[in-house]
C-alpha cells in the first residue's frame, strides 16, 4: 500500500524535523570583555532553551500506574495520620 502525502503534509513534516535539530549556542565576545562575563552570558542563554529541564524530566519519567499508586498510599498515609484530629 501506498499513502500519499500532500505538499502541505510534507511542509508540516519538514517543519516538525527543523524544529528537533540541535542548535548550537553561539556567543560571541565583545572587545575588553573578559571570560568571566561572556562564561556567564552562555550560562544564561543555556538555562533559557530549558535544555536540562528536559532532560531532568525525562530522566525522572514515571509510569501512570506507578505515581496512581504512589498517589493512594500517599493519600492513605495522611487519612491514618490526620485523619482522627477530632478524637
Amino acid at each position: 500500500t501506498s499513502k500519499i502525502i500532500s505538499k502541505g503534509d510534507l511542509e508540516e513534516q519538514n517543519s516538525k524535523q527543523k524544529n528537533r535539530q540541535n542548535k548550537m549556542l553561539i556567543i560571541s565576545i565583545k572587545e575588553n570583555e573578559s571570560i568571566d562575563k561572556a562564561l556567564k552570558r552562555f550560562k544564561k542563554k543555556f538555562e533559557k532553551t530549558g535544555v536540562v529541564k528536559e532532560l531532568r524530566r525525562r530522566s525522572a519519567f514515571e509510569k501512570p500506574s506507578i505515581g496512581r499508586r504512589k498517589e493512594m498510599i500517599r493519600a492513605a498515609y495522611k487519612q491514618i495520620t490526620y485523619g482522627n484530629i477530632n478524637n
